[in-house]
Order: C-alpha cells, then sequence, then structure tokens
C-alpha cells in the first residue's frame, strides 16, 4: 500500500519533471543564437537606460524579500527553489526553426509564490550567474534582459494567477496559464526592447518589432506551453508536501480543484 502510494504520487511526478529535464538540456547542445541579448549588443545608452529602470524593482524586492524571510525563516527552502527553477530553465536553450533559439523562463513559479517584485531579485541574479559561468547574456545587457524576463514576465504571471483564481478558475489551471503568458510576455519584452534600440529602416520600431517578435514570441509558444505544464507538476507537489509554506505566503488556493 506504501509501496504504491509512492510510485503513484511521487516516483511518476519526479519522472516526468527529468523527462522534461532532459529534453531540455539535449536540445540545449545544438548551436543557436539565445534570446538573451547578448554582451555589447545593445548601444550604451540603451543599455544604460535598461539599468537604471531597473534598479528601483531590485531595491523594491530586496525588501520584500528580506520582509518575508524575516517574518518566516521557514521560507528559505522555497525561497530557494524558486530561484533554481529560474536558473535551471533559462539556462537551457532550444533551437527555433527559425535559426534562433528559446528558452524557458521559470518566472512563474516564483511570482505565484513570492510576488513579482521578489522575482524580480531572483531573475536578476540568475541571469548574473548565467552572463559570468555561461557566456549567456552579459553585464551590458543584464538590466535589459532583467527587465523583460525579471520584471514583465513575473508581473504578468503573478496578475494572471490572481485574476484567474478571482473567476474561480482551477489551481492548476491558473498555475498552468500564468506560466504560460508569463513566459510568451518575457518574449514581447525582448522584442520591443531591440526594436526600439534597432528600428527598421522601412516602418521604423513597429516593423522591427513585428520581426523579432515573428523570431522570438511565436516560436515560444510550444514552449511555454511546455514550460506551464511543468510549473503546474511542480506547484501542485509543493501544495502536496508544503501546505504550511503556502498558508504562510498567502497563495490563493481556495478554488483549488
Amino acid at each position: 500500500m506504501e509501496v504504491s502510494f509512492l510510485i503513484k504520487k511521487i516516483f511518476w511526478p519526479l519522472t516526468f519533471i527529468f523527462v522534461f529535464t532532459c529534453y531540455f538540456w539535449l536540445n540545449s547542445l545544438h548551436s543557436a543564437y539565445a534570446m538573451h541579448i547578448m554582451e555589447g549588443f545593445l548601444p550604451a545608452a540603451w543599455a544604460i537606460f535598461w539599468w537604471i529602470i531597473m534598479i528601483p524593482f531590485l531595491i523594491v524586492g530586496l525588501r520584500a524579500i528580506k520582509r518575508k524571510i524575516t517574518e518566516n525563516p521557514e521560507l528559505k527552502t522555497i525561497l530557494g527553489l524558486s530561484g533554481a527553477f529560474v536558473f535551471v530553465l533559462s539556462a537551457l536553450k532550444i533551437p527555433s526553426v527559425t535559426g534562433s533559439s528559446s528558452h524557458p523562463t521559470g518566472v512563474g513559479l516564483g511570482s505565484i509564490l513570492f510576488g513579482p517584485t521578489a522575482m524580480s531579485v531572483l531573475g536578476t541574479i540568475a541571469l548574473l550567474f548565467q552572463s559570468l559561468l555561461l557566456a549567456h547574456g552579459g553585464l551590458t545587457s543584464l538590466g535589459a534582459n532583467a527587465f523583460s524576463m525579471a520584471v514583465v514576465g513575473p508581473f504578468i504571471a503573478y496578475a494572471v494567477f490572481k485574476g484567474g483564481t478571482k473567476i474561480n478558475f482551477s489551481f492548476s489551471f491558473c498555475v498552468f496559464l500564468a506560466a504560460l503568458l508569463g513566459g510568451i510576455g518575457t518574449y514581447i519584452s525582448t522584442s520591443l526592447q531591440l526594436a526600439l534600440a534597432f528600428p527598421s529602416e522601412v516602418g521604423g520600431v513597429l516593423q522591427s518589432f513585428y520581426k523579432f517578435a515573428a523570431i522570438f514570441a511565436i516560436t515560444q509558444v510550444p514552449l511555454a506551453i511546455s514550460e506551464g505544464l511543468l510549473t503546474v507538476i511542480v506547484m501542485n507537489l509543493i501544495k502536496k508536501y508544503n501546505m504550511n509554506e503556502l498558508k504562510l505566503l498567502k497563495v490563493f488556493i481556495k478554488e483549488a480543484r
């Protein structure tokens, strides 16, 4: 009876997560251009602009994390899990049909648990380590990459999750939709950043946005769906085995089915 329970409740979910991780990792071995804006690619003025925009979010996020951890030190493990989830998923590059690449963002999980401001810090830390250790992104472009993945994506994910719970969607569907749209929102934001920095000679910013969006946002949809499913699995495991932490974080689960 106990063995059957462990297989049903633990083994298969972990196996599913392992298969997803292997899929992402194997595909990341192919050569391709990453979605993260690479080092030195943005003009200096735009690189500085996005850094200036990003700093207030980091300050607010640090205060939010400090407040939550001070009040409830037992949340440190879940906070670490949220950060690791972002780092691992966003470091994996998946080649797209256009010859560029996409990757998951992983911001939906932490956004639901700790809110979007906390994710601005976790996402930026993940991007910083990627730029230093994996040559994925860069320091000069960190402000722009962090704004799209650690600000825009989390705020969208958080708003979608809260909105879904208010209209009585199931808990799993709210999580799925939040992760899905948070990932897509990140790519749309990156497309806009590149369009502003490199407007087309014919058609200007709008035409340039269409070009970048076709490469990033549209090819991101299947990947965002996969990320949404994986986030649901992880969140349901947390819900099952860490209900006390969810209550401390005031995650809305009243309507969960």
